[in-house]
């Protein structure tokens, strides 16, 4: 099993549990402020929590918090930028291939951050996160600022990664079409805790 989720709780999270092998995506859906982007950030391991998170066999308090984050990345659905221009948050710069697919300008590499929009804010924080090359992908509305075309293109580009990679991602969506087109099972956080289903 690639990433493992066993009695994961936290201050705001409810009890959770979960297994996944690659090649999957977890949908999670639920109320505004049960807990999911911050179930999503102690997957990361940015928050404190109790329980188990597991990559590959290994625990995630055995790994040192950089090495984790590099393997299980997270896309916050407001994404940090500290530099001027895009092209500085990037170790290289991304094949036209990968500008193409997410539907992205390649002049925007020489672009000001401030002078993005958040439709391109949020296609340039997962291409980010994806020239990392992360085993599991957290993944928080990361359609949410996008019109329907754009979002259609993110979301092949995600599950194509995750297809051809071997990885897994956990996706947050309030949108109940993803949570069918996208994965075979969806987690429903209540306060009591979450509950997997299988998608119809």
């Amino acid at each position: 099993m690639l990433f493992e989720v066993d009695g994961l709780r936290g201050a705001n999270v409810p009890p959770v549990s979960f297994a996944l092998p690659p090649g999957e995506v977890l949908t999670v859906q639920g109320e505004s402020g049960v807990g999911k982007s911050q179930l999503l950030r102690a997957l990361a391991d940015l928050s404190p929590h109790e329980g188990e998170v597991r990559l590959d066999g290994v625990e995630q308090q055995a790994m040192p918090a950089t090495q984790w984050r590099r393997q299980v990345g997270l896309v916050p659905a407001e994404s940090g930028w500290w530099a001027e221009t895009v092209g500085a948050h990037f170790a290289r710069r991304p094949s036209e291939t990968w500008w193409e697919r997410l539907r992205l300008r390649p002049a925007l590499w020489e672009a000001p951050v401030e002078r993005l929009s958040s439709g391109e804010r949020q296609r340039l924080a997962v291409l980010r996160a994806l020239m990392l090359q992360p085993r599991v992908l957290l993944l928080d509305e990361p359609t949410a600022n996008l019109d329907r075309d754009n979002a259609a293109a993110m979301a092949e580009v995600l599950l194509t990664f995750v297809r051809e990679h071997d990885a897994a991602a956990v996706w947050i969506s309030h949108d109940p079409r993803e949570v069918s087109a996208h994965a075979r099972r969806w987690l429903e956080m209540t306060p009591e805790g979450g509950v997997l289903h299988e998608s119809v």
